[in-house]
């Protein structure tokens, strides 16, 4: 049997593993895109892989939301992690159409280029039970940081094929790269054997259900939060990585410290919407820096060339994630401890599976109709998402807040 440890311990074992795990994730976001156009895929076979990769995450997030904790947290974060390793590296090796939709599919590889796989459905509902309300949110913009500063610096290897093409042809460039988030994947693993019982689910005499009142709260929580992934999913990593190589004609040397700078822009802003959430409140700050960012992202088309086009990029970067944060934290203060595994893993399928139907779509509109048409839909369908989520929960406040109310 594992050894009892402070909440503290394993608070740091998923930070580490978590860090790992987004590592691989900024270097594939970047990557996917460029790797599978070098394969000879259009847009729209593109669009299709990443929308697989995503199917496999949310079907992950089903499996993990409803028998995680009967199948045992720590067993099945081994397992998510093992499943990734595997098939990055069929997705890396693979050759022909069907072969890297499977190899997608089985790792759940991430096109987003953010980490919001099965992994972070487990992770959120282990966190809360390390620290105390009012401390709460800071947990998770912290863990927050530890994604970004994985995302940013997997991003900036993703220069890696850049390097290598000095002794390998183009398309194996991408094949050696893109094996190291799959390596990662591993290494998690190896971290998460090292978390404690304590990060299991309490006993329950029957799975924990949802109270009515959180029922209700959940399902309009995860009905908005479908449009939200469905305006994100039109703005994946990879496609956003094609979208500048096309429209300026740069490469991976440029794109990848471009987006480890948004990923450090992210991390900053996961701080300030930690100070904002004090003063407005979760809800206020999760709209009130969405909304910006979309407009930005709206704009991003009008602009003749690289230099402003990245800047204007960055800009939104500092606002886009400042509801990442604040929602988790959110929604776990709004259900009760046992019911967390479930509220989290609901709002995580029901986002995943939009992310998953959207690429697809994003990749039809880039092919047949504009390549920056997707710029426009995704931010349209965000700022729909916003208004309601204004509309609906302002008044459903967190412990703390009505403390202070």
């Amino acid at each position: 049997m594992l050894p009892q440890r402070e909440p503290g311990s394993d608070r740091r074992l998923l930070y580490a593993a978590a860090f790992l795990r987004a590592f691989g994730v900024g270097m594939t976001g970047v990557l996917l895109g460029l790797y599978l156009a070098r394969a000879g895929l259009d847009e729209a076979r593109i669009g299709v892989v990443i929308s697989l990769g995503l199917a496999g995450a949310a079907l992950g997030t089903l499996v993990v939301s409803w028998r995680g904790d009967a199948l045992g947290r720590r067993r099945s974060l081994i397992a998510l992690s093992l499943l990734a390793g595997a098939g990055g590296l069929a997705l890396a090796l693979g050759q022909g159409f069907g072969v890297l939709c499977l190899a997608a599919f089985l790792g759940m590889a991430n096109g987003m280029g953010r980490d919001r796989g099965p992994a972070s459905v487990l992770e959120h509902a282990i966190l809360p039970a390390t620290a105390s309300d009012a401390a709460r949110t800071g947990v998770f913009v912290r863990y927050n940081l530890v994604l970004d500063a994985g995302h940013a610096l997997g991003a900036l290897a993703a220069g890696l094929p850049a390097l290598l093409q000095q002794r390998l042809a183009g398309l194996e460039s991408y094949r050696w790269s893109l094996a190291i988030p799959a390596l990662c994947g591993l290494a998690a693993a190896l971290v998460y054997t090292r978390l404690s019982p304590a990060a299991e689910a309490a006993p329950q005499p029957a799975r924990a259900r949802l109270s009515p009142r959180s029922r209700a709260i959940v399902a309009r929580f995860a009905a908005l939060s479908t449009l939200d992934s469905l305006g994100g999913g039109f703005l994946t990593t990879s496609f956003l990585t094609l979208w500048f190589a096309r429209r300026y004609g740069v490469g991976e040397e440029a794109l990848g410290p471009l987006f480890a700078a948004a990923r450090l822009a992210n991390a900053a802003s996961h701080l300030g919407a930690g100070w904002l959430a004090r003063r407005i409140g979760l809800v206020a700050t999760m709209v009130w820096t969405h909304v910006p960012s979309s407009l930005l992202l709206m704009a991003l088309p009008f602009v003749g060339s690289f230099p402003p086009a990245a800047a204007l990029f960055l800009l939104r970067e500092c606002l886009v994630e400042m509801d990442v944060p604040t929602r988790q934290s959110y929604l776990m203060a709004v259900v009760a401890p046992q019911e967390r595994v479930t509220a989290a893993g609901v709002a995580s399928l029901t986002r995943g599976a939009a992310w998953a139907v959207a690429p697809s779509l994003a990749g039809v509109l880039s092919r047949f109709w504009s390549l920056s048409a997707p710029l426009f839909a995704g931010p349209a369908i965000k700022i729909v998402y916003d208004l309601l989520l204004l509309s609906e929960f302002r008044g459903v406040r967190p412990p703390e807040e009505a403390e202070r109310a």
